[in-house]
């Protein structure tokens, strides 16, 4: 599959968008259905790439999948109880109850992708075909604390490593559980307080069931990042 260019002080960007929609068709475009969540006081970011289809919903919010473990993890790592979130005996989550926690501990979540075709028309990342990425210009002014950023796999940072102005080579994207300055830069004038925005981006692992790591594995690395960013 071939990569898109993200960032949109590109002259390109609305031309290789248009040539992603005439070779893909017929394949529909999908639009991201949930709206970030964010918590004025947030002050780290989660960010992740494109839902499973609808018919794979166990709630309507981010990470809807009942066998995605991202709330499973959460719950591990601030309760020590995998079903924190869990609605009793019920295959499903309780989706009031992450917003409200995610508000209390500031925490706010915002996909990296808005627009994407589904190439083999399921959720995996390396059939995800993005058409249009996140707006941080968007974005940052609604979460002015935040100073953090984390993806939770590599498709997501690389969408947000492609929005720099200037991009780095796939060679020096952070590996799992690795960091990494983001001097993300502003495109849109009105939006500008400060040329540059410097964040810190951290790569966690996903919590998708087909990444090959065990859930205890990625609870530590979840519970690791927390502490380190002072939310532990």
């Amino acid at each position: 599959m071939t990569t898109q260019p993200y960032h949109t002080h590109n002259n390109t960007h609305k031309t290789d968008n248009s040539l992603i929609l005439s070779e893909a068709q017929a394949t529909e475009v999908e639009t991201h259905p949930f709206v970030p969540v964010l918590p004025p006081n947030a002050t780290v970011m989660m960010m992740g790439t494109f839902p499973p289809t609808a018919d794979k919903w166990a709630m309507p919010f981010h990470y809807p999948n009942f066998y995605n473990d991202m709330w499973r993890i959460y719950g591990s790592v601030f309760f020590d109880d995998v079903d924190y979130f869990r609605v009793g005996d019920e295959k499903r989550f309780d989706p009031e109850r992450i917003r409200a926690f995610m508000f209390e501990r500031g925490i706010a979540s915002c996909p990296t992708v808005k627009q994407a075709i589904r190439e083999t028309g399921n959720a995996s990342d390396k059939n995800l075909t993005v058409v249009t990425p996140v707006d941080l210009d968007s974005i940052l002014p609604q979460v002015p604390q935040v100073e953090t950023l984390f993806t939770t796999g590599g498709k997501a940072t690389e969408v947000l490593l492609g929005l720099l102005a200037e991009p780095p080579a796939k060679s020096k994207y952070p590996k799992t559980n690795q960091s990494m300055d983001y001097p993300y830069q502003w495109q849109n004038d009105h939006n500008r307080k400060v040329d540059v925005n410097n964040l810190t981006l951290y790569r966690l692992p996903s919590t998708s069931r087909a990444y090959p790591l065990a859930l205890d594995k990625k609870v530590a690395a979840y519970k690791e990042f927390f502490k380190k960013i002072g939310k532990l």
